[in-house]
Parts: C-alpha cells; sequence; structure tokens
C-alpha cells in the first residue's frame, strides 16, 4: 500500500533538512540597506539586493536537499485545490485592498497619484495582464513563502514548539510577512501603501504553512494583484 501523503508542516520541512540558515541571509540584507546613506538606497540595484540574495540563497539551499519542490510546496496534486483556494482568497484580497487604496487611503489624506508613475504603471497593459503579473506572482511566492517561510519554518521547528497556536512556526510567519512588506524595492515603489504587503504576507503565508500548498499563495498573489491593478488604472486614468 502506498504510504499517505503528509500535509502541513511535515511536509514543509524535513528532519535532515540542510541549510535552512541561508533564509536569514536576505533578511539581514534587507536590515543592511536600511542602514545605509539615502543616496545609496536610491539605487535599483541596491534596491534589489535582498531578492538577488535571496534567489542565490535558494540556489544554494538546493544543492544540498532532496527532493526540493515538496520542501518549496510545489506538489503536483496540490494545483486543484490550490486554483480553487488561491481565486478564493485572491478576489477576497483583492477587493478588499481595492477599496483600502481607492477609498480609505485618500481619505486619510495620502496620496495614491504616484501610483501612475510606478515601473509597473509603464508596462503596456497587454503583458502586464495576465503574464507580467503572473510571473512577478511565480518568482516573489516561491522566494518568500516557498523558500524564506519555509526555510524560517525549518528553524523555529529546530528549536521551539508552541502547542498552543493553531498555527505552525508563528514566528517564520510573523517575520516573512514583515521581510515581504519591507523588502526595499516594495518600500520604494510603493511607498506608504507597502504596509498592505503585511496582511498578505499574513494570508498566503497562513495558507503555505498550514497546506504545504505554494500553489495556493501563487495564485492568491496573481488574482489579487490583477483585481488591484485593474482597479486602480481605470480609477486613476
Amino acid at each position: 500500500m502506498p504510504t499517505p501523503e503528509p500535509s502541513g508542516l511535515a511536509t514543509t520541512v524535513q528532519t535532515n533538512e540542510r541549510g535552512a540558515a541561508l533564509a536569514l541571509l536576505p533578511i539581514t540584507t534587507t536590515v543592511a540597506f536600511y542602514m545605509l546613506p539615502a543616496s545609496w538606497q536610491e539605487h535599483t540595484f541596491i534596491q534589489f539586493a535582498p531578492q538577488l540574495v535571496a534567489y542565490l540563497a535558494l540556489v544554494l539551499w538546493t544543492t544540498h536537499n532532496h527532493p526540493v519542490l515538496p520542501l518549496l510546496g510545489l506538489r503536483p496534486r496540490g494545483l486543484k485545490s490550490g486554483l480553487r483556494l488561491g481565486l478564493m482568497i485572491g478576489l477576497g484580497l483583492g477587493c478588499l485592498n481595492t477599496m483600502v487604496i481607492l477609498k480609505a487611503i485618500p481619505a486619510m489624506g495620502f496620496d495614491i497619484t504616484f501610483l501612475k508613475d510606478t515601473p509597473h504603471a509603464h508596462i503596456p497593459l497587454a503583458l502586464m495582464l495576465p503574464w507580467f503579473i503572473c510571473g512577478i506572482a511565480v518568482f516573489v511566492e516561491i522566494n518568500f513563502r516557498g523558500f524564506l517561510l519555509g526555510r524560517l519554518a525549518s528553524l523555529e521547528s529546530r528549536f521551539f514548539s508552541h502547542p498552543l497556536t493553531p498555527y505552525p512556526s508563528p514566528l517564520a510567519l510573523v517575520l516573512s510577512a514583515v521581510a515581504f512588506s519591507f523588502d526595499p524595492f516594495m518600500v520604494t515603489t510603493f511607498q506608504h501603501l507597502h504596509w498592505i504587503a503585511i496582511w498578505d504576507g499574513f494570508v498566503w503565508g497562513a495558507a503555505r504553512l498550514k497546506t504545504n500548498n505554494l500553489y495556493i499563495p501563487i495564485i492568491a498573489h496573481a488574482v489579487e494583484v490583477m483585481v488591484m491593478y485593474s482597479a486602480v488604472r481605470v480609477a486613476l486614468g
């Protein structure tokens, strides 16, 4: 008989996983970014440094751990449920965040017209929807929820146990969500709106940890951004 496939944290980490501490490198790079002089922080390459370090750390990690895809949360049998749950989460967060951006933020006296000048706004619509957005969702989620969150969860499982919490690895969840929201390119591009990424990171990360299904945050990320991008583009002309 085939052995039943475990779910949740059991397949997010493995007892003999090596190199999980590599996830601390992009976090350290992010912290270092905010210690740099303001003139240095304006350089695009430096803004992307934490993400570049993260992908390098991911590549190094893959050389020491096999099979890689299940540890990242990418199992073929998870695609169907990932599409269903990801669509629901994406639509829900997309509508919520659209209302926050178009209604709540201006009502508090903050400007949102700068969104017309972001790099994303200058990409042709036919490329942005859906191709560029889907590509961003795949790479960002493999980075932040697949590698970063998964490896932080692995580290946390070695040193802490949380018998009273319904979610595995709450420290990893918080740290990964904050790292996502405070990614230098995110902050530079979306300014005061980068705070929205914190609750996105919590929701996407919680789904990843509970199910070990990275397809859920990938689909949710893509759908949510499509909803927000389309609504903001129409609203701002």
